[in-house]
């Protein structure tokens, strides 16, 4: 404490600590953690069964050892210890849970800010990916090329295959008109 104060007093960006008070200064950090230690150990059940032998001894001792016992029957002290013991408890306690709800809300506002910043990042994928889709639905995809060369071949053959018959036909055509000159020839009077 002594120490903090000398170097926040030699620090020339800190204002000098003018002030003295009578109050004692309490690092609440550290008394939060001691509170919340203490919390944890006075709810474990390894301390419910020594404090419940520790009541079960005294009660033993003190009815066994009837004259000059410490705590005769109605246990006055007995109480009066288990008193201070939950009147320090409680608060204690109180205070634990009081630091443990202050983590539970930060906790909460990271998870819901990393939830926003989640469900950002899926509206701008979602939004990528659809501009992708209207894109690749204006670009010829392999499966559609491949149909319009099918196409393409399919109309090539069939022309092919008209063409071959038009010259099938002209073929016949032709032989025969040279079956029918050389026939005419062949039937002419020589003169």
């Amino acid at each position: 404490m002594a120490t903090e104060r000398s170097r926040r007093s030699a620090r020339m960006d800190m204002p000098m600590d003018r002030s003295r008070s009578l109050r004692p200064s309490v690092d609440s950090e550290r008394f939060g953690a001691m509170s919340e230690s203490v919390a944890r150990h006075i709810g474990s059940w390894a301390f419910i069964a020594w404090m419940t032998i520790v009541i079960i001894l005294w009660v033993i001792l003190n009815i066994v050892i009837s004259d000059g016992a410490p705590d005769p029957f109605p246990f006055i002290f007995l109480t009066l210890l288990l008193s201070l013991q939950a009147s320090y408890a409680a608060p204690l306690i109180l205070l634990a849970q009081n630091r443990q709800t202050d983590r539970d809300r930060i906790q909460f506002q990271e998870d819901r800010l990393r939830t926003e910043r989640l469900l950002a990042d899926t509206d701008y994928l979602a939004r990528e990916i659809a501009a992708l889709r209207l894109a690749l639905g204006e670009v010829a995809t392999r499966d559609y090329v491949r149909g319009e060369l099918r196409d393409l071949l399919d109309d090539l053959d069939g022309r092919l295959e008209e063409r071959a018959k038009a010259q099938r036909k002209a073929e016949k055509k032709a032989e025969r008109k040279a079956a029918e000159a050389g026939s005419a020839a062949d039937t002419a009077p020589d003169d």
